[in-house]
């Protein structure tokens, strides 16, 4: 396993290289149908994301493995549950598909678990797709449970919202 480092977002990360690092990591979910907005956004749209969160990143020397994006609870918004106060979110979560299953992933959820802690929200809660039966499996192993369904704008399948409770 590659010396990985967990770190910050910073200005001199190319946004190209992020888009193509989530293009790959979700390339397998658009290629099943479903066409989540990582599968094919462009950098700008990547850079409105995270410019709403803090964006962390997964580096193996230079080169960008994985990301995952903290929203606080003030900017968690769109459905009954993301409304409430007291919820952190997550999203734009991808790790390089060469380097899945090699702990990646869990580094970068229990750091913005942590972050959601010390930010004084309860819960940080997240959304994927109901039919990413695996997804949904790997989330409800890391103690996620299932809060409601959302339907998105856009989005030809259902998602589900899991969430967890910090601190």
């Amino acid at each position: 396993m590659p010396d990985i480092s967990i770190r910050p977002l910073t200005t001199s990360d190319s946004l190209i290289e992020l888009t193509d690092l989530l293009h790959a990591a979700y390339r397998q979910l658009g290629e099943s149908g479903l066409r989540y907005s990582a599968v094919d956004q462009s950098p700008e749209v990547t850079r409105q994301r995270i410019e709403r969160g803090d964006c962390l990143v997964a580096v193996d020397g230079r080169r960008l493995v994985g990301t995952i994006v903290f929203y606080p609870a003030d900017h968690a918004a769109g459905s009954p549950w993301y409304d409430r106060p007291d919820i952190a979110k997550l999203g734009q979560f991808g790790v390089h598909p060469a380097l899945q299953r090699g702990g990646i992933g869990q580094r970068l959820l229990l750091a913005v678990e942590a972050r959601a802690a010390a930010t004084g929200a309860t819960e940080i809660a997240l959304d994927t797709a109901e039919a990413a039966t695996h997804l949904v499996d790997w989330y409800a192993r890391r103690g996620y449970r299932f809060v409601e369904h959302a339907q998105w704008p856009g989005k030809t399948y259902r998602s589900v919202i899991m969430s967890k409770p910090v601190g």
